[in-house]
């Protein structure tokens, strides 16, 4: 089992945050109105996560395997539906949160390498945490 990953995020005025891990510092903030827009919200840390994650994979994959793939783009986007507009998910009632995920490849791929990359894709570890039951234990100090 991974070692747990821990990223600390604390902030003393206003939505800015400073989050840091390992050593890495960053910032993640709400666009005005309501924040200074010093940083990415937290929904395009969640997406740039996943297009991270998804990239990943796919190089790795495609360098075991041996594949011509020279380049990966990821596209993400996030939105609320009407869950009665969505024909694979369980929830038919209320709004859900749908994240559009448009994979790019360059390099000399085949229709069958690409077929198999998008299903790699889907083995991303984000993407399968996102679409598992999460358990989330909150504490307060």
């Amino acid at each position: 089992m991974a070692s747990p990953i821990e990223v600390v995020v604390s902030n003393e005025t206003g939505l800015a945050q400073e989050i840091t891990s390992g050593n890495h510092r960053w910032r993640a903030d709400e666009p005005p109105p309501y924040g200074t827009d010093t940083g990415p919200s937290p929904y395009e840390l969640v997406l740039a996560g996943l297009g991270a994650c998804t990239s990943m994979t796919l190089r790795l994959y495609a360098q075991r395997k041996g594949m011509d793939l020279r380049r990966v783009t990821v596209r993400l986007r996030h939105s609320r539906i009407h869950a009665e507009d969505c024909r694979d998910c369980e929830t038919k009632e209320g709004l859900i949160d749908q994240i559009d995920r448009v994979i790019e490849l360059s390099g000399n791929l085949d229709e069958d390498q690409k077929q198999r990359l998008l299903e790699i894709a889907e083995r991303c570890p984000v993407h399968r945490t996102l679409k598992s039951e999460i358990h989330i234990q909150t504490s307060i100090l």
